[in-house]
């Protein structure tokens, strides 16, 4: 059966306070889709008080797969450790992790500060360069979703099988420069290769923008992954992919030559496919573009902006990807009954960037899980995360993944991160009428507080 992936923008109505809010964004996305059409991702790109303006990837002629909506409100908070979700999504142009890996400084003094750090690869990935702090976990976007949306458990391991999709390249020079970086990477690395496969031509991955200005696009042929997938099933652990994504010729030159102003046009398109192999298959999954020409290839483009550097250097980017899926977390569903691993209630704290607005989001929201904004981190999305309803405290402002830092080793002292500052707020003795306490309130109607 052919299958198609592509975005849908929509507005759809919506309740942030309901007790059932994610039955309710469920059923009023659903109305938008055919009975053959799933949705694989979902993200709000600018909201008002009672209408959310949403981009969806929607994956054509499924079969049914795991709902991304489904919800299991996590029964407890283990405080034994102290583990982070670090995210920085994909493709809206974010100022630090919208380019090449230049989030991985801030992740690494993320997870200086936390037992264990649950991060995806948008933000380790620089093409052949990646730094995987110990204590992190390397985790495709959708899974952490999963995770957070009380569904899946994440599972440590030492190593994965890891398959590999290579598009068959019409020039044999790229091609073979991929297979010639997972030889380097089995060799350096000790990688357990499951197989290398060539994927039919006909698979299309072509790069778009979405009235957001944020990077999206198209897959066409994706029944060829899936039945290569389908095909070897119990025969590997991750799935590793290299392939074109089709952007406008003159849009690689200037991209680079705009010093960041441009979205990154590959990331989106990317994380379309990942989430799709991962909601579907349950399994950890990375791709890295291949260049479509020799002549893309050679652009002489100069010196570049730093966080786009890492680019510049490479010829397959695939390195990171094979690196990353080496000992990415296998993914064990909440129904198999285990407290094993890391699921929802083992996290305490999400950081993302500023106005960032999607299941994540709104899992923590329901979870009772911290929620760390970072303004410096600016992006496309337009969204007042204020406005929801959380908890006293639960939300919390920064400036800059510094002050991020310093909030999340408070957290982790059990200190309240506002008595760091001054002036520290007064706590006064409320009227009691009839031996009736009317309680002390300290933060604003919403629970959202700012450190800065």
């Amino acid at each position: 059966m052919k299958h198609y992936l592509s975005n849908r923008t929509m507005e759809i109505p919506v309740q942030p306070d309901s007790s059932d809010l994610f039955s309710d964004l469920e059923g009023a996305v659903m109305e938008k889709f055919g009975s053959d059409e799933v949705p694989i991702r979902f993200a709000v790109t600018a909201s008002q008080s009672d209408r959310w303006q949403c981009e969806v990837g929607v994956l054509d002629g499924a079969a049914a797969t795991d709902r991304i909506f489904r919800f299991k409100e996590r029964a407890y908070e283990d405080a034994s450790d102290f583990n982070v979700v670090m995210l920085v999504p994909t493709g809206i142009g974010a100022e630090i992790g919208g380019h090449a890996g230049d989030a991985a400084p801030a992740a690494t003094l993320i997870s200086n500060v936390c037992d264990a750090m649950i991060t995806h690869p948008n933000v380790l990935n620089a093409s052949d360069l990646i730094q995987i702090p110990n204590n992190a976990f390397y985790v495709e976007g959708s899974i952490i979703t999963k995770m957070l949306m009380g569904t899946d458990r994440l599972l440590p391991t030492r190593s994965n099988r890891i398959l590999v999709l290579i598009q068959s390249h019409e020039d044999r020079l790229f091609t073979e420069a991929t297979i010639n970086a997972v030889n380097a990477a089995r060799a350096y690395y000790g990688l357990n290769i499951a197989g290398v496969v060539l994927v039919d031509p006909s698979f299309r991955m072509i790069s778009d923008f979405s009235p957001s200005g944020a990077a999206t696009g198209e897959i066409l042929g994706i029944e060829h992954i899936f039945s290569i997938l389908d095909a070897r099933i119990g025969e590997f652990d991750a799935v590793a992919i290299s392939s074109v994504i089709e952007v406008p010729p003159a849009l690689h030159e200037d991209y680079y030559s705009h010093q960041g102003a441009i979205i990154n046009p590959w990331g989106g398109v990317e994380a379309m496919l990942t989430h799709a192999i991962s909601v579907k298959y349950s399994l950890p999954a990375a791709h890295s573009p291949m260049f479509e020409s020799r002549e893309v290839a050679d652009l002489d483009v100069g010196v570049v902006d730093p966080r786009m550097a890492a680019e510049i250097i490479s010829l397959t980017f695939f390195q990171s990807v094979l690196r990353g899926l080496h000992d990415s977390p296998r993914i064990f569903p909440e129904d198999h009954h285990t407290d094993r691993g890391i699921g929802a209630e083992n996290i305490s704290c999400l950081v993302i960037p500023d106005q960032c607005l999607g299941l994540p989001v709104l899992a923590a929201l329901q979870q009772g899980i911290t929620v760390i904004t970072v303004r410096e981190n600016a992006n496309l999305m337009r969204n007042d995360l204020s406005a929801l309803p959380w908890r006293p405290g639960q939300l919390i402002e920064v400036q800059n993944y510094w002050e991020a830092a310093g909030v999340l080793a408070s957290l982790k002292a059990g200190l309240d991160p506002y008595t760091m500052r001054r002036p520290i707020e007064k706590v006064n003795a409320p009227f009691i009428s009839n031996m009736r306490s009317t309680g002390v309130a300290m933060n604003g109607a919403h629970g959202g507080r700012s450190c800065a």
